[in-house]
């Protein structure tokens, strides 16, 4: 019998030559309004997001559906106005005082039993400092072996009930997803410039590289043109995370 997991889109904004920042854990400030639009979109079709612990560094918040109509369509869906937004973070360095603790959205964190107890640490003398007992920052937890096991963690995913869950960056989360087949749609936005920097991230980790299963073969699904930026969508042929 098959295993059941969940259906991953990885959803990345990208220069000309493939990078996703302009510096190391530096946020990419490079797209576009109709990229943040297309990004909006995309995340309200989905049962959780994830993204890794260095993304949520760089950028200190996550992306909230505003959208009436995409609500209304979450709605309808018996869905939750927000996807769960899931940190992975295998070391649980996470700062308490980020603004994305006080956006409204359920959040999540993926980690390891040291990286949890670390994170506890966090909460707890941050608490201390503020003189407070808040403990509501995430709401669920999924806790791993160091190197996290996808395939059980996936698994833990769909029986409780996220089906669909978009990979938002940075670049070892996709790649180590990539090195085990587990990406089945991939989402590239290309913007118009050009970063050439040596230090700047690619949106694939070259040290994962080793890992991979090359070439990735990819097939078409759509493509189309907004002002300078083009959006393509991939299905993954060579995905086999099933077999």
């Amino acid at each position: 019998m098959l295993e059941k997991l969940p259906h991953l889109t990885a959803i990345i904004a990208i220069s000309v030559d493939g990078k996703i920042s302009d510096a190391t854990n530096s946020p990419a400030r490079f797209s576009s309004k109709m990229d943040l639009d297309h990004l909006e979109r995309q995340i309200s079709l989905l049962d959780a997001i994830i993204f890794g612990g260095n993304t949520i560094r760089a950028y200190g918040t996550s992306l909230v559906i505003k959208n009436p109509e995409l609500l209304n369509q979450r709605r309808a869906n018996n869905q939750p106005f927000q996807p769960l937004n899931i940190v992975c973070s295998a070391s649980g360095n996470i700062n308490p005082e980020m603004r994305f603790f006080s956006q409204c959205l359920p959040r999540g964190l993926l980690t390891t039993n040291e990286g949890l107890l670390n994170w506890q640490e966090k909460v707890k003398d941050y608490n201390q400092q503020k003189s407070q007992e808040k403990d509501n920052y995430f709401q669920d937890f999924f806790i791993s072996n160091n190197p996290l096991n996808w395939q059980e963690i996936l698994k833990e995913l769909w029986a409780l009930n996220y089906k669909k869950i978009g990979i938002l960056g940075g670049s070892q989360l996709i790649s180590s997803l990539l090195a085990e087949n587990l990406i089945d749609e991939l989402w590239l936005t290309i913007c118009p410039l050009i970063i050439g920097k040596k230090l700047a991230l690619s949106f694939l980790d070259p040290n994962l590289f080793a890992n991979l299963k090359l070439p990735i073969n990819l097939k078409l699904l759509e493509v189309k043109q907004v002002d300078e930026e083009i959006f393509l969508h991939y299905l993954i042929l060579n995905n086999d995370k099933y077999e």
